[in-house]
């Protein structure tokens, strides 16, 4: 595959895999606890990736501030952001404001790249970024329910919104120079380095080894943690990173349509409507 043709694959691939995390999370939630699943996950993507890096004969950093950027990197793009939502929804936040919530992150991203990147965000990117919202609240919308919400679950899943937008342009300053593959492999280590202590913490290390948690597993470490975060950071190493963040206006709908094909959930008009507006604001937000 030649160099163009995969850079411009590289956006649908990555919002067709990123949307598959809430089908993951849908078929674990009844056999494992979500920071015992995410740190196993972690692991075994560590050791996946080290064995490629290996294999490939690429070499390792030899700074100290090398490990130590893509390691933060990793605690805000995976640990924080992935344990956040997890632990949230376990803890009783409707999926539809986490989905909400995870929607902002185009918008705090907006409005960091400036003072912290130097990104100019022009008024056809901002124009964008509100329609993509827009559109994925619509697709949300009916599944908010009129349940409350427990306040501290929302507040762990802003902090998690947050720590991926801070992930993403620490990635974008720091991260540039590393292979991708050892990038992501020290990105593992430093995500299961603190997911470890707020397990032993928080949970018991439930795992029911069925072939449902099994399946969703091995998808988990290679489509998930390999696939799309190796797309991720192709993309953030390629584009501005409040493009790439507007990507993720693509996401609910991908997931709703995923859902009615596997669970059976129903699309109403309003949420196709939402999926509409979410593939516009991306399209204005994206021209080149």
């Amino acid at each position: 595959m030649s160099p163009t043709l995969f850079a411009r694959l590289a956006p649908p691939l990555f919002v067709l895999i990123w949307a598959t995390g809430f089908v993951v999370a849908r078929l674990v939630a009844p056999y494992a606890e979500p920071l015992t699943f995410l740190f196993v996950r972690y692991v075994l993507a560590t050791l996946v990736l080290a064995g490629i890096v290996v294999v490939a004969r690429v070499s390792w950093p030899r700074r100290w501030s090398d490990w130590r950027n893509s390691m933060i990197a990793g605690v805000l793009l995976h640990g924080f952001y992935l344990g956040g939502v997890f632990w949230a929804v376990k803890h009783g936040l409707p999926a539809g404001i986490s989905a909400l919530v995870a929607g902002l992150q185009p918008l705090a991203t907006g409005l960091l790249a400036g003072s912290l990147l130097g990104e100019r965000v022009s008024p056809r990117r901002w124009a964008g970024i509100g329609i993509g919202f827009m559109g994925a609240a619509l697709v949300v919308a009916p599944k908010l329910g009129d349940g409350g919400v427990p306040p501290l679950a929302l507040f762990i899943c802003v902090l998690g919104m947050l720590s991926i937008t801070f992930g993403t342009i620490w990635q974008k300053r720091t991260g540039s120079n590393l292979d991708l593959r050892v990038n992501a492999t020290i990105q593992y280590i430093g995500a299961a380095i603190v997911t470890l202590p707020l397990m032993l913490l928080l949970e018991e290390g439930h795992m029911e080894l069925t072939a449902p948690l099994l399946g969703a597993l091995a998808w988990a470490v290679f489509g998930l943690s390999i696939g799309a975060i190796g797309l991720l950071l192709f993309l953030i190493r390629q584009g501005a990173v409040v493009g790439v963040a507007t990507l993720l206006y693509l996401v609910p709908p991908v997931a709703a349509l995923m859902a009615f094909a596997l669970f059976g959930e129903t699309l109403s008009l309003i949420q196709l409507a939402g999926m509409a507006l979410a593939a516009l604001g991306v399209a204005v937000a994206s021209r080149n």
